[in-house]
């Protein structure tokens, strides 16, 4: 675990981090990004680490990859790639750069590193986990291929490089119906998020979809009694959800999908007032890009997401910690299942 007030004094000595109105001036065009949602007095706190670790990730010759989850200041100020897990796993196979920072979860920086064994992986805080990833492991898989012999097994990118090594191939939110769709046994074994697999199996009838019993701690707090006393007060929202809220949520919503589909649906529709049933910081970091949409609550924070600072971001390439490292035999069953899931992403457009 990090020690706080040892990496502030470490990054005080080696950085001016001082709060600098005149440098946020300075950096106006990154401030642009997020100017609706980030005051320029923020602004000036985050403008020297913006500019120390940009400058850093050129001395390091690195490449950040962010979530669309991360906070503003990291989307928009430092991030070199950001996506939806599907996007980043691409992406990741793309970057030239020696050392990739994975700005997200720790699951994210394990595929990252699936993908790119010879590469120097990081991620600026160990703890960043996911209640997804913790819900699924290799014997939970185990107990599924006994239950439902034959089964192929369709594991959420959401998991440890074990879980992903131990299935047939992997999906996410924006393709999950495509990876089920094109398995050729009828029934298909998906986890470990049981809503995402009831809102795709709503939409695969002619698949068996069974799942396991997990449940990510961000979008099962929406609830369909919560959206329509929205609705009674605000009838000219447009309601947007993500496949990992319960089906009724995703059924009373006006669209739902993934992180990229719901930036992609915002951006065209343009709707007068939005209401993003997922983690908060999408809202704010599309929000400069759609000035005229009002984005309303509620959100739900993800904790883990959150533990990703500019700080630690700092940190981690100042020290070029914490590297992420993943068993060679449990990478090469990881890399297959995830390259599985690219191939068959692709074949599907």
């Amino acid at each position: 675990m990090l020690d706080i007030a040892q990496m502030r004094a470490t990054l005080a000595e080696a950085y001016d981090l001082a709060p600098d109105l005149a440098l946020a001036e300075r950096m106006a065009d990154i401030h642009a990004r997020m100017a609706r949602v980030v005051p320029l007095a923020d602004w000036a706190l985050h403008a020297p680490y913006v500019a120390a670790i940009n400058a850093l990730k050129a001395e390091r010759g690195a490449v950040i990859l962010a979530h669309n989850y991360m906070r503003p200041e990291i989307y928009h100020g430092v991030a070199d790639v950001v996506g939806d897990s599907l996007q980043l796993a691409i992406e990741a196979t793309r970057v030239e750069a020696q050392v990739i920072v994975q700005a997200g979860v720790h699951f994210m920086a394990e595929t990252s590193k699936v993908l790119n064994p010879a590469k120097t992986v990081l991620i600026p805080d160990t703890q960043a986990g996911c209640s997804l990833a913790d819900a699924i492991t290799p014997a939970g898989i185990a107990e599924m291929r006994a239950r439902y012999p034959g089964a192929p097994v369709v594991s959420y990118v959401n998991t440890t490089a074990e879980v992903k090594a131990a299935s047939d191939v992997c999906c996410t939110s924006s393709n999950a119906v495509q990876i089920v769709r094109a398995q050729e046994a009828d029934t298909v074994i998906m986890t470990p998020d049981r809503y995402l697999a009831q809102n795709v199996a709503a939409q695969v009838p002619e698949k068996n979809v069974v799942w396991w019993d997990g449940s990510c701690i961000v979008h099962e707090r929406f609830t369909a009694a919560d959206l329509r006393s929205f609705r009674e007060h605000a009838p000219d929202t447009r309601i947007i959800a993500h496949p990992e809220c319960p089906p009724d949520v995703v059924a009373a919503s006006d669209f739902a999908g993934s992180t990229a589909a719901i930036i992609d649906y915002v951006s065209t529709e343009r709707p007068a007032a939005a209401m993003l049933l997922t983690e908060c910081s999408m809202a704010a970091n599309i929000a400069d890009a759609v000035p005229g949409v009002d984005f309303r609550g509620p959100c739900n924070l993800c904790p883990y997401m959150q533990m990703i600072t500019l700080e630690k971001i700092l940190w981690s390439l100042h020290t070029m910690t914490h590297e992420v490292t993943v068993d060679p035999a449990v990478s090469e069953g990881a890399r297959r299942a995830v390259e599985r899931m690219i191939e068959l992403s692709s074949a599907a457009k």
